[in-house]
């Protein structure tokens, strides 16, 4: 029996990065997989891989910063697999550029997809989730809810968002036997974190390789944020709650 036997899972932004590596190690640990990601990406051939190596996955394709949207999903998924019993909030984007060049739009799309859609998927699930006992939140946050980083004053907030939606629904819901938490990336060796680097260094902060040693060791792993997620999915963490959980090797210690 996996880590996950028993769970039903929802992993929006889970078609990608590292909400894809979080959806195939959730699978692999026994969970019903639910991947909520945009009709552009690989989810449809994600969930079919996943089934074909014989885990269970469904692909829901849906913007998780419309309402409607994320309602109609989320109702598909609970009567495709039942209450979901594991949220990871996972869906997120970046957005790298002097702040006073920062227009509205940039603030307002920024603020959709990184806090609202939590919001918006966060609220649809709960009601079942309760119903079903409790269960598992996870948002991903970053670092950069701790640490700012200059370009990045739009990015820096979404995730000092994420840290305080965590623990404000950690508060409310603890009671209802619901576990929420946020998991704290450093940089990370995906598309999305290279690209993070490379915009930083076309505005003019300078992210060496040697520099990014000295911060953290080395890149992180997508399979190392996905085995953090799974601790906080798992109820091998069934006391921690309301915690934000940083997988940075020491790079906010220093």
């Amino acid at each position: 029996m996996g880590r996950l036997a028993g769970k039903v899972a929802l992993i929006t932004g889970g078609a990608g990065g590292c909400g894809l590596a979080a959806s195939e190690l959730f699978a692999r640990e026994g969970a019903k997989v639910a991947i909520l990601d945009l009709p552009s990406s690989d989810g449809a051939a994600v969930a079919d891989r996943i089934n074909a190596e014989g885990g269970s996955a469904y692909f829901l394709a849906a913007d998780v910063s419309n309402g409607a949207q994320v309602q109609t999903a989320v109702a598909n998924v609970e009567q495709h697999f039942g209450a979901i019993t594991v949220l990871m909030n996972h869906a997120g984007t970046i957005h790298v550029g002097p702040f006073l060049e920062t227009r509205e739009h940039d603030w307002d799309r920024l603020m959709a997809i990184n806090v609202k859609s939590m919001f918006l998927v966060t609220r649809a699930v709960l009601p079942s989730m309760i119903a079903a006992g409790g269960g598992s939140i996870i948002c991903t946050s970053s670092i950069s809810g701790v640490v700012g980083t200059p370009m990045e004053v739009l990015y820096c907030t979404s995730k000092g968002a994420c840290h305080m939606f965590a623990r404000a629904i950690s508060v409310e819901f603890r009671e209802r036997n619901i576990r929420s938490n946020a998991i704290c990336p450093g940089f990370i060796g995906t598309a999305h974190g290279r690209r993070e680097l490379d915009l930083l260094r076309e505005h003019g902060t300078y992210i060496s390789d040697a520099t990014l040693q000295s911060m953290q060791g080395r890149m992180c792993e997508p399979s190392e944020v996905a085995k953090a997620a799974l601790f906080l999915a798992s109820d091998d963490s069934s006391f921690v709650n309301g915690t934000h959980l940083f997988v940075d090797n020491g790079y906010t210690a220093a």
